[in-house]
């Protein structure tokens, strides 16, 4: 599977939940923040590169500078545009993991990547359509979890979150039983990872698990944390 090594920074490394393709948002953290020099992306990056409408979700307006972007797919990308298996540089410092990708930090923590999650509005997009469409690539495959690397794994970012991360109740009014959830599960047990990302459902919450410290990210535009500082080991 795929690998990127970081070389040495001296900076933050933050972690961010769905962007769905606010650019100008992603924008102003990174000029606000001028110690950023990372950032994990949850996935719902907003990557629909063929799109002919809703220009503000255009990548071309994602001005990142010297920032290295990590993102991995959540369940509205342009699954028909992504590579499921090789780390792409989508645009200059702007990386799409694919699932099973795993990166490796500056302080030597690796970090395993994988997206997907499926969508509560699946019903209301038009299959394969290049304008926020719906793509059945957006669950977690059997062979994604298949093809995931035999090594020490620290941090894990994901789009959803495992069916063992006890969420708040309101999670199961809003959304449907997922597939992906339980191969989250297959991961936990697999890596134990010391800390673990998600985003998807829009709500800031944390908890620990089988001593794994998780964090449930919020998104841009609604209430609650959509990014967090990765503390250091």
């Amino acid at each position: 599977m795929e690998r990127y090594i970081m070389e040495t920074i001296s900076g933050n490394i933050i972690v961010a939940g769905d962007i769905h393709g606010d650019f100008w948002a992603l924008n102003n953290l990174i000029n606000k923040h001028n110690d950023i020099k990372i950032i994990l992306q949850c996935g719902d990056f907003g990557w629909w590169p063929r799109a002919t409408i809703g220009g503000a979700w255009s990548i071309k307006n994602l001005k990142n500078k010297n920032v290295k972007i990590f993102w991995c797919d959540g369940n509205h990308e342009d699954f028909e545009t992504l590579k499921f298996g090789d780390c792409e540089e989508v645009l200059p410092n702007c990386f799409y993991m694919p699932r099973g990708s795993v990166l490796e930090l500056p302080d030597k923590r690796k970090v395993l990547f994988i997206g997907g999650g499926l969508s509560i509005d699946k019903n209301n997009r038009i299959p394969r359509h290049e304008n926020f469409g719906w793509f059945e690539e957006e669950t977690i495959s059997q062979k994604n979890i298949e093809e995931l690397p035999d090594e020490e794994i620290e941090i894990v970012i994901s789009h959803t979150a495992p069916e063992a991360f006890e969420l708040k109740d309101w999670y199961k009014e809003f959304y449907p039983i997922d597939p992906s959830r339980k191969a989250l599960d297959y991961v936990l047990t697999k890596y134990n990872p010391k800390l673990w990302y998600f985003g998807h459902m829009h709500k800031y919450q944390e908890g620990y698990t089988y001593g794994c410290k998780w964090v449930g990210l919020s998104s841009v535009g609604f209430s609650g944390r959509w990014w967090i500082k990765l503390p250091s080991d």
